[in-house]
């Protein structure tokens, strides 16, 4: 790990003309060093303490150089509502929120999560999601996170770097890429592709998340872990695409057709919104923010547990 001292007010080294750098969904480390001083470029570091990512101490011990920071977990990136974890602020929170964050509309977006685990990477999926959801689409996800930038040898700066100067950020809700409850039921019954990202323990009912209120699955469900194509290398996590796309072809999953991913609170879906829709060309792909917290709230719905008949919430409650 090479260290850098602090740059004063935090800058990049050097600004190149403004231009869109349209990034894939998902980039390397030496993409990133070869972009660090281009204007328009943010790199945003959301670690937290999921997977032991890290928090703005960690982030001002070591961070890429120009990088700033907010707490994935912290600054409301998530809300819960009616006792619903995990939903998706309102737009104007949000555009508050990024605009704090000194983002424009114009700005290329690196979302760099800590890489210190799978479920970390489903901070930078969220966020990236979170940015698409809101009609920017010039984002990317840093493949490895922080740990990867610092296993991997690039330099890394220290000291807390000056506040960026806030900005006015202007989003508009994608409705395709967030799906309600409603709408959920109604794909469900249409026949459609639902996917849950969760551990094959939570789908099949072995394991129940405190945040729902039976154990078991939408009915019709398959399951795609979020962390089957995740790999560790030295210490980070990489999402590997081609292992992804074996997967998603073992599956059978068809990729021209619509589909819907869930977890427990819309984190662990929106790493499987991003594998499907981002990397596995699934592009017809929403995510159920509220999922399994928000479906286990009405009595009346089907719940699928591993060997039995389907049943309905209040059954299982009874």
């Amino acid at each position: 790990m090479r260290l850098h001292p602090i740059l004063a007010a935090g800058a990049l080294i050097v600004a190149a003309p403004a231009h869109a750098l349209h990034p894939a969904p998902l980039v390397e480390a030496d993409w990133l060093e070869g972009q660090l001083g281009s204007d328009g470029l943010v790199v945003l570091d959301v670690r937290s303490s999921i997977d032991d990512g890290g928090d703005r101490d960690a982030f001002e011990a070591a961070r890429i150089p120009g990088s700033r920071y907010s707490s994935y977990t912290d600054d409301g990136w998530r809300e819960e509502r009616d006792g619903v974890p995990g939903l998706m602020p309102n737009v104007d929170d949000l555009e508050a929120l990024i605009g704090g964050l000194g983002i424009g509309k114009n700005d290329t977006v690196v979302v760099v999560a800590g890489g210190t685990g799978p479920t970390d990477f489903g901070s930078a999926a969220r966020v990236y999601w979170t940015f698409k959801a809101l009609g920017h689409d010039e984002v990317t996800i840093l493949n490895g996170g922080f740990a990867g930038w610092a296993q991997q040898g690039f330099e890394v700066a220290s000291g807390a770097p000056a506040a960026p100067e806030a900005t006015d950020f202007s989003g508009t809700l994608q409705a395709p890429l967030l799906a309600s409850t409603a709408e959920v039921e109604a794909a469900r019954q249409a026949g459609q592709q639902l996917v849950d990202a969760r551990p094959e323990g939570f789908y099949t009912g072995e394991t129940q998340s405190p945040a729902t209120r039976v154990p078991g699955t939408i009915p019709g469900a398959i399951n795609l872990p979020h962390d089957g194509a995740l790999v560790e290398r030295d210490g980070a996590y990489y999402l590997e695409p081609e292992r992804l796309n074996a997967n998603i072809d073992a599956l059978g999953l068809d990729r021209e057709a619509a589909t819907v991913a869930f977890c427990n609170t819309g984190h662990w879906a929106a790493s499987g919104w991003f594998q499907l829709s981002e990397i596995g060309g699934l592009e017809q792909t929403t995510m159920y923010d509220g999922s399994m917290a928000a479906w286990t709230r009405d009595d009346a719905h089907p719940i699928q547990l591993a060997g039995r008949d389907i049943v309905t919430v209040g059954e299982l409650r009874d």
